[in-house]
């Protein structure tokens, strides 16, 4: 089992420790690589982005880590970056020229007007109360339409380009499953996902299997019911935690890794010496 960690959000962002406690654990419990993706700087200040002016700072600091543990630990720096719309997303010039190891594009905001500002945002990730509000407020209480959203934006980051692998794929359905009509098996959720899954297989970007709410909730990221279709597919995965506090560096590994193999995955996908390869999974 590959002990490695791409995905993880430390003080710069909403991580709840600085990077180096991170590093600790890692080193602590053999880890062999751990990666930095600290959610980018957006249009717009939020409580869990990234600011501009910390962006210095945050590659200086990751920089001062690399060569701290060198010997112990490859450490690499990444950005988890939104997708907002054609003008701000990962393939803007701002994020191509940043000096990262790679960037993981994700949706967590989906626009509804303009201009692009926090209260002009639909936000997919925060509390069911908040999520089913916007259903009904902007998608006529219509969860299928919060998903073809979805989905859309997450084709359109997909096509943009700018990320070396797709976070968290199928959020959507973390508070989605809640709302009344919805169904993982339903046409109107199932061929835009695979719409997604095809044009990420055609463009040869890697997909995380997410595994921030796999013990908390018995969710997984993407949803084990199309791991066997990105096997399918040839698509490059990687098992990311996705964490905010060190402790839980390592959360459902196991368990995922486990998934994986009865899935008929033989590889992850790791950066060794900073360049992706694939690595037979072991027990």
């Amino acid at each position: 089992m590959q002990l490695s960690n791409y995905h993880s959000h430390c003080t710069f962002c909403d991580g709840r420790s600085t990077p180096e406690d991170f590093i600790k654990f890692a080193v602590s419990h053999s880890f062999r690589a751990y990666g930095f993706s600290s959610h980018s700087p957006l249009p717009f200040e939020t409580f869990w982005n990234m600011s501009k002016d910390d962006m210095p700072e945050y590659l200086m600091e990751i920089e001062r880590l690399k060569k701290k543990y060198a010997g112990q630990l490859e450490i690499y720096v990444g950005l988890e970056i939104d997708y907002l719309d054609e003008t701000y997303n990962a393939s803007i010039p701002y994020f191509r020229e940043l000096p990262l190891d790679y960037r993981i594009g994700s949706i967590h905001f989906l626009p509804i007007a303009l201009p692009l500002e926090e209260e002009n945002m639909v936000c997919i990730d925060g509390s069911f109360s908040d999520y089913k509000d916007s259903v009904e407020k902007y998608y006529g209480a219509d969860i299928r339409k919060l998903v073809a959203h979805y989905f859309s934006s997450t084709l359109k980051m997909i096509e943009a380009g700018g990320i070396d692998i797709v976070g968290h794929m199928d959020k959507i359905y973390m508070n989605g499953h809640k709302c009344e009509g919805f169904s993982l098996d339903a046409d109107w959720y199932r061929k835009p996902l695979n719409d997604c899954l095809e044009l990420i297989a055609e463009k040869g970007l890697m997909v995380e299997v997410n595994t921030k709410n796999l013990l908390k909730k018995q969710q997984i990221y993407p949803h084990i019911n199309y791991l066997s279709r990105l096997r399918e597919l040839n698509i490059p995965v990687m098992v990311n935690s996705d964490c905010h506090y060190p402790d839980l560096v390592n959360d459902g590994r196991t368990e995922a890794f486990e998934l994986l193999k009865q899935t008929g995955f033989k590889t992850t996908r790791e950066l060794i010496n900073g360049k992706w390869e694939d690595v037979g999974i072991t027990n």
